[in-house]
């Protein structure tokens, strides 16, 4: 079994955020798997127990990203690839990044393919689909549960607080919801072996891409803290008059009727 996992190195949105010239300031923060991943490499993992292959993980960006590949080497997986843009690209999206993975995949003859359903710091959840998309493989997202028989595929997905059964064959792309497993801490032992593994470090001309091929389809514009919040409001009285004051508020200072 040949399985491949997206890696992403993402904020720990747990550790406090600062902005600082309109950006995320990266001095100080606390970066980490994206936890949606984390449940694609231990998923992974676990096939490849089961039905023997490899598990390689591979992300997109800086040289900073080498510590989350070592930590899902450390987890258990076989081979991590880091493909390096620092150097060629000033900034990217969604569209960047699937360009970047599908071109190192396309003739890697992958059996699955595992990727967060979403990322915690950009939520947009495009990554896995635009992959699939681009190397013309079935996708099933927000799983929670993954059963392999040869080339037969159960799988049961989240909807919205149900659901859903499907069944495919291989070679397919899922997108990891939670649920799906409880990823495992690196062991003593696998954070040794991980110093061993083999991690490839490839950039754009080695995939044969040009900056132009993978130039970002949007644009942010800002970046900015949500509001903070005000102290709630406790209404007293008779209810009758609750209600009215409740009205009278949703009217005039919430601006919601």
């Amino acid at each position: 079994m040949n399985i491949y996992v997206l890696l992403k190195r993402t904020f720990d949105t747990e550790e406090k955020i600062t902005i600082s010239g309109g950006s995320i300031n990266e001095d100080g923060a606390e970066f980490i798997i994206n936890p949606y991943d984390e449940y694609g490499v231990e998923e992974a993992i676990q096939i490849r127990d089961s039905h023997g292959g490899e598990v390689t993980v591979v992300s997109v960006g800086s040289e900073e990203a080498e510590k989350q590949l070592r930590t899902a080497l450390a987890m258990g997986a076989d081979k991590a690839v880091l493909i390096n843009t620092e150097d060629d690209l000033e900034t990217g999206d969604e569209y960047t990044t699937a360009k970047i993975l599908a071109e190192y995949l396309k003739d890697k003859e992958a059996d699955i393919i595992f990727a967060g359903n979403v990322a915690i710091d950009g939520g947009s959840g495009q990554v896995g689909p635009r992959v699939a998309d681009l190397l013309d493989i079935p996708y099933v997202t927000t799983i929670t549960n993954i059963q392999v028989d040869d080339e037969t595929v159960n799988i049961v997905r989240d909807v919205e607080g149900n659901s859903e059964t499907i069944q495919t064959t291989l070679p397919l792309l899922v997108t990891a919801q939670q649920g799906l497993n409880e990823p495992r801490y690196p062991s003593l032992p696998g954070i040794m072996k991980a110093k061993k593994k083999p991690l490839e470090e490839l950039e754009l001309d080695d995939l044969d891409l040009e900056e132009e091929d993978v130039e970002a389809k949007t644009k942010t514009i800002e970046i900015y803290l949500p509001p903070k919040k005000e102290a709630g409001r406790v209404l007293e009285g008779e209810l009758q008059d609750q209600v009215k004051e409740l009205i009278h508020l949703l009217h005039s200072e919430a601006k919601v009727i």
